[in-house]
């Protein structure tokens, strides 16, 4: 079987390390990939979706795999099932639970899934006197797709409308025309991963993302700074998840005549007063899939074609934790410097590195994104995985590197609501 992963982050090298692992995948091809998705698929060069889809044909791809929103807000899946080709991605009309903050505010509104009080505004006047009104504080986001980075958790009336003016007046171009002003939620932050095939799912192990770019969860948001899993919950609080979020969400799709085919991404808040939904993404997260894969026992390939198929899927997991720590190029999600050499140390079996953000320079590999690596590490426990996770992070020899030293430390005091395993 041939199978195709579109992306070229630390995400696309998690799935392409886990079908690499398939006895039923005999070929990997990626686009645009990376030099680490390099050492086990064929990259693929083409300039644009219509020549990728004519790849896939010619090359008769079995499964194509979509990454990143940017691609499936373009309409690739559309693009390719019209040609007969088997995506894992849900359609442009359904990718607007992600590229449209405002969409899938009214989503939920639709069908009672549990979330924040919210207003939108697409002028500064008309969003300053909502922040004026506002009967709590403010989270300020812009409405469309800005690389997990258009949101700002806001202190005062001022500092929500700084934000306002700085995504109406350009900052995340064309995702910033409309800003949502939403309730303030607090509590612990869990990201909950779906894999999707109309009315049939399989939930993977829950996971806790880190997006602020300093330790102590400070300075601006990021597209992620690490992750660790499974988080895990009490089995009352899992069935009121799937009651109250995940059925209703894919049942509020068919309801609504959108076919979901791939991945649903809730970003969740655990309030005092029950789970409620904080964002939709329509993919796998970045870190959340470097943190969770290595997790799980399943041939990939195998699970998403019995999801297909309307299989009843069941996950086979490692009883291990794993904690996954970026590492960033100094000044991320700034400005940062690019073409910084790199050298690899060696890893053990408990150990990976997944490429993110590189590139080849005269076969010196070197920095070309903000977030540069993903280093896993798997342990019985949480203090272990993090120890082995650090220990590959201190060796990267990488000038400019930035990484946040506490990733997995704030899941340990969230034990009200939640546990690491084992």
């Amino acid at each position: 079987m041939k199978v195709l992963v579109i992306g070229q982050g630390g995400r696309e090298h998690a799935l392409v390390w886990k079908f690499a692992q398939s006895p039923l995948v005999t070929k990997i091809y990626a686009y645009p990939g990376n030099p680490g998705i390099a050492e086990l698929a064929t990259l693929v060069q083409v300039s644009s979706l219509e020549e990728l889809k004519d790849f896939a044909i010619k090359e008769a791809i079995d499964l194509t795999v979509v990454g990143p929103e940017k691609y499936l807000a373009a309409g690739i899946a559309d693009l390719f099932k019209e040609a007969g080709l088997a995506i894992f991605g849900p359609s442009q009309a359904a990718a607007r639970l992600e590229s449209s903050k405002a969409y899938a505010k009214a989503f939920m509104q639709r069908h009672n899934i549990p979330t924040a009080a919210f207003l939108e505004a697409d002028d500064y006047n008309t969003a300053c006197c909502m922040i004026k009104n506002a009967p709590y504080r403010l989270v300020v986001k812009a409405d469309g797709l800005a690389q997990g980075k258009g949101v700002a958790v806001t202190e005062s009336a001022k500092e929500a409308m700084d934000a306002v003016q700085q995504m109406l007046s350009g900052a995340f171009g064309e995702a910033g025309h409309k800003v949502i002003l939403e309730e303030r939620l607090e509590g612990p932050e869990i990201s909950v991963l779906t894999l999707v095939e109309g009315s049939n799912y399989c939930v993977l192990p829950v996971a806790m993302d880190h997006k602020r770019a300093y330790d102590n969860d400070l300075g601006p948001n990021t597209g992620g700074m690490g992750a660790v899993a499974p988080i895990a919950l009490n089995n009352e609080l899992q069935e009121e998840i799937e009651k109250t979020i995940i059925k209703p969400t894919i049942e509020g799709l068919a309801k609504e005549g959108t076919y979901f085919s791939g991945v649903i991404f809730i970003g969740l808040m655990l309030t005092k007063n029950g789970p409620k939904v904080l964002e939709y993404n329509v993919r796998l997260g970045d870190p959340e899939t470097q943190a969770v894969l290595p997790l799980v026992k399943n041939d990939l390939f195998t699970l998403l074609q019995d999801l297909k198929a309307g299989k009843k899927c069941s996950l086979a997991l490692l009883e291990q934790v794993s904690c996954c720590v970026v590492v960033a190029s100094k000044g991320y999600p700034g400005d940062y410097a690019k073409g910084v050499p790199i050298n690899l140390p060696k890893i053990d079996q408990n150990q990976i590195i997944f490429h993110s953000g590189t590139q080849l320079l005269k076969d010196q590999l070197c920095s070309l994104g903000g977030r540069v690596l993903a280093v896993v590490g798997l342990g019985q426990d949480l203090n272990e995985a993090r120890a082995k996770a650090y220990e590959i992070v201190e060796k990267i020899d990488f000038p400019e590197k930035m990484v946040r030293r506490d990733i997995g430390m704030k899941a340990l005091s969230f034990q009200v609501f939640t546990k690491i395993i084992p």
